[in-house]
């Protein structure tokens, strides 16, 4: 397989990791992007959209990019802290008073930010169209009780993340994160990045598919006998999820936690700006303070569904000792389902991105972003 795109002089090794992970990974279609210094150095693409039409992917391909969106919402909660509009320690019940209910009057907009509002998951039974209502979802979670098990302090927030925080950004500011995240972060930084996605672009999005091992988990499936789990089992995850994943209401849809689609080259460009401090080709959307608050290190533990490391800013999943975003120990940003990665590495001044459509978990670390952020941390060494 030959690689489409280019890479800089000296990170050619980049373009045959890429390479490597078609021959010997079994990749399916990817793109991988890299900004160094806020200069495009890597913008790489291949193999195809679609398993069974074998599309080839093209430089415009947009992907499905999951939990990577929970970066895109960090940096929209951090701007309108900056302007003064929200207080990240304020309780979130301050700028969204039915939130108080059920005992949630002190859980502050920094818990939720980092995955310790106790309220992993929805309790009620829900429709398609409700769990792609970000509004409606919201209204469930405001009369939700917190739960009392110790563990979901720290269990991961998978979709109700999105749901919280905007919210909280609907409530303070009056735009949906989708209209926020355009108008701020996409449209000035010309950004292919949609969270909730327009008809006309749908065309281009390549189909999401996972491999034969991929663990999925049925939310209509009887209790397993451990509450926390059984909350946190979701239709993003059920057996016929790639339906889902990839039909036109999903695409449309603004799933804020989980549901944007980008292709890598923007993506790595956002996290370039994020990489030098809110400021890219002379456009500053966020303040160095600003973007250095919003890395701090807030919580570091082990997730108690993974039982693995997991470390948080403000929104953003910092590097723990499993290196997900490779060799740089400052890496921030944010992991999608199934291999992709998409973070900044700030004393490099790089932002990436690594954007596969085929979905992948597996007992050991997946090699696809690996061998590429390690091939990128190479050619900046030299």
């Amino acid at each position: 397989m030959h690689a489409n795109g280019f890479t800089a002089p000296g990170f050619e090794d980049v373009a045959n990791a890429f390479t490597r992970n078609f021959t010997e990974s079994g990749e399916a279609g990817a793109a991988f992007a890299a900004y160094h210094d806020g200069h495009l150095v890597a913008d790489l693409w291949g193999g195809h959209t679609d398993p069974e039409t074998r599309t080839p992917w093209q430089r415009d391909t947009l992907q499905l990019v999951f939990s990577g969106a929970k970066g895109l919402i960090a940096a929209c909660v951090l701007l309108l802290a900056e302007r003064g509009h929200l207080d990240l320690d304020a309780p979130a019940a301050h700028y969204w008073p039915e939130f108080a209910a059920a005992g949630k009057t002190d859980i502050t907009i920094t818990q939720i930010m980092t995955h310790q509002a106790r309220l992993p998951g929805v309790r009620e039974h829900v429709t398609p169209e409700q769990f792609l209502n970000p509004v409606y979802m919201a209204g469930l979670l405001a009369t939700q009780e917190p739960l009392t098990d110790p563990r979901a302090a720290f269990t991961y927030h998978a979709l109700t993340y999105g749901w919280l925080t905007s919210e909280l950004i609907r409530r303070v500011d009056g735009r949906s994160t989708g209209t926020f995240f355009a108008e701020e972060f996409a449209h000035p930084l010309d950004l292919d990045i949609w969270i909730g996605l327009p008809h006309e672009h749908h065309h281009r999005v390549a189909t999401t598919h996972v491999t034969p091992t991929f663990a999925f988990t049925d939310p209509d499936a009887p209790p397993t006998g451990d509450p926390l789990r059984d909350l946190t089992r979701s239709p993003i995850t059920a057996p016929d999820a790639p339906t889902l994943w990839n039909s036109a209401t999903f695409r449309a849809a603004e799933l804020p936690g989980a549901g944007a689609h980008a292709t890598a080259r923007s993506l790595a460009r956002f996290y370039a700006l994020l990489a030098r401090g809110g400021e890219l080709d002379g456009i500053r959307l966020l303040k160095k303070d600003t973007v250095e608050n919003g890395r701090r290190r807030l919580r570091h533990g082990i997730e108690p569904l993974w039982n693995s490391p997991m470390a948080y800013g403000t929104g953003f999943e910092l590097q723990t000792e499993l290196a997900i975003f490779g060799p740089a120990p400052d890496a921030f940003g944010h992991a999608g389902m199934g291999g992709s990665r998409h973070a900044a590495w700030p004393t490099h001044h790089v932002g990436f991105s690594y954007t596969p459509n085929q979905l992948r978990v597996e007992p050991t670390p997946d090699q696809r972003p690996l061998r590429l952020l390690n091939a990128l941390h190479t050619a900046l060494n030299h």
